[in-house]
């Protein structure tokens, strides 16, 4: 699906007063299932916080402070800023049969459910304990996150893309196709359709021209 499209799609979105959002899209048949027509939902309310004041991002090591998993640490893999909600790897994981029917029990899955941001802490890299942040400057000017505990910088995780690889370390290879290659000029627009330049370049001589024609 093109984003345009999607977008449109989001935009059209109308939801009643009652829906109860969640980590799947207002259109998608999971988040139709947990909102029926008819069904009243208790509505939640979310403190807002700033987007210059989020602290927690994907790839950091937080550790639960609270429920089943209390005490262990795991990886961000998914923040949902509107929500207050962070999704930790492998951690507060539910399981359930999906596909069931009349005769097959169905598949059984683990997926992880979505945490407060209040029931998680920063771990702090120097000694692996959870803490509190806050954001300062240092005299160069730039904004880093600092370790209330022991007052140490606790840097930003870099950016990783899906498939694993960071573009922010990444090497060339000898197959790869430099910047500078990339953004050499080699064509040069002309009035000439296609067919004419390859004629031209092969030396073909046509005095032939076709006839006009109208639209109308």
């Amino acid at each position: 699906m093109r984003l345009t499209a999607l977008l449109a799609m989001a935009g059209r979105v109308k939801v009643p007063p009652d829906y109860r959002f969640g980590t799947n899209r207002p259109w998608t048949i999971a988040a139709q299932r947990l909102n029926p027509p008819g069904k009243r939902r208790r509505k939640v309310f979310v403190d807002h916080i700033p987007h210059d004041e989020w602290s927690v991002f994907r790839g950091d090591t937080v550790e639960i402070l609270s429920g089943k998993d209390q005490g262990k640490q795991g990886k961000v893999t998914q923040v949902f800023r509107n929500r207050n909600w962070v999704i930790l790897e492998g951690l507060n994981t539910h399981y359930r049969y999906v596909g069931k029917t009349a005769d097959y029990r169905g598949t059984y899955m683990a997926s992880e459910a979505p945490l407060l941001l209040k029931d998680i802490r920063l771990v702090d890299p120097s000694d692996r304990k959870p803490t509190e942040v806050q954001w300062r400057f240092t005299e160069e000017g730039e904004k880093v996150r600092v370790s209330v505990r022991t007052g140490r910088i606790i840097p930003r995780p870099v950016f990783q893309r899906k498939d694993g690889i960071v573009p922010s370390q990444w090497k060339d290879g000898p197959k790869d196709t430099s910047p500078e290659d990339t953004l050499e000029k080699t064509y040069t627009p002309t009035l000439r359709t296609l067919e004419e330049e390859v004629m031209e370049a092969l030396g073909i001589q046509e005095p032939r021209r076709a006839r006009k024609s109208y639209w109308y």
